[in-house]
């Protein structure tokens, strides 16, 4: 068996419907598309929300709720999980993804205050909860803003 004999599996390729071709064809004339009517039209069919006329459906449904484009989602940690980093006395957002700790920074990192440092470290973040100011404060670490 050589490259140029090669052919796909019988069945696996079909030729496309040539219509409008003639009446020898057998899909000649209207080309399949039966006597006038919407579908019979060029562009027939409507789009996949149309109802017949009726109001479509995301159309009845009332719209609820506001959502702020603006809003910043952060990549939230907690001070019992900065427990498991023993060897770095400086932890960045960059130590917390490679460590595998947080996933995806988002737009920023925020520190919350569940559990207790049981070092004092620095941690430098976006955004700190009061309670994590005064934990890592009071534990003699630093954290700094970035």
């Amino acid at each position: 068996m050589r490259l140029e004999d090669l052919k796909p599996a019988f069945g696996s390729r079909k030729e496309k419907k040539r219509v409008g071709r003639g009446p020898g064809s057998g899909h000649g004339k209207t080309s399949c598309k039966g006597h006038k009517g919407q579908k019979a039209r060029s562009g027939g069919t409507k789009g996949p929300g149309f109802e017949g006329g009726q109001m479509p459906l995301q159309r009845r449904l009332p719209k609820r709720g506001f959502k702020n484009r603006f809003k910043r989602e952060f990549a939230i940690i907690n001070l019992k999980d900065l427990n498991r980093i023993e060897d770095v006395d400086v932890i960045t957002p960059d130590i917390l993804i490679d460590k595998g700790i947080i996933k995806d920074l988002k737009d920023g990192l925020k520190v919350l205050g569940e559990g207790e440092l049981k070092r004092p470290i620095t941690i430098k973040a976006d955004a700190f909860s009061a309670s994590a100011l005064q934990k890592i404060s009071s534990v003699g670490g630093k954290a700094e803003v970035i």
